[in-house]
């Protein structure tokens, strides 16, 4: 692997995945590559207990904090994978996804599991960017 490429460790002020021996994100050259994010604060304590849009709103925000970090904005996003636990609130995230991304949107993939990491969890969503892709957005 070229030295350009070297795999760099990205995180917020309070990393609330340290415990669990796993990454916010990880920066390879202009890739950012973001591991689910879900309605936690800093604490790892869930926000939005039985609320999804609640829930995907925090995420959402998480998710654009861990992009920060590493550079980035929702702008440069260019591929999402959501998880919830409920197929009944698509149509939500179809709202979610006009409200936090903008056309072109990002390649996306839905899916519904049974369960995610603490039983209140009802939504997550990991995340590829590539820095600076939004700037080409913008013009093209």
């Amino acid at each position: 692997m070229p030295a350009a490429l070297t795999m760099q460790r990205v995180r917020t002020d309070v990393d609330p995945f340290e415990p669990f021996a796993l990454s916010q994100a990880i920066a390879l050259g202009d890739w950012l590559f973001v591991s689910g994010q879900a309605a936690l604060d800093a604490q790892g304590n869930v926000i939005g207990a039985g609320d999804f849009v609640r829930q995907a709103e925090c995420a959402f925000s998480n998710l654009q904090q861990v992009l920060q970090a590493g550079g980035a904005s929702l702008d440069d996003v260019v591929k999402v994978t959501l998880f919830i636990t409920d197929m009944g609130h698509f149509p939500e995230v179809v709202e979610l996804r006009r409200r936090y991304f903008r056309p072109p949107y990002p390649a996306d993939s839905i899916v519904e599991v049974k369960a995610l990491a603490l039983p209140d969890l009802m939504f997550e969503i990991e995340a590829i960017a590539v820095r600076g892709a939004g700037a080409a957005k913008a013009t093209g």
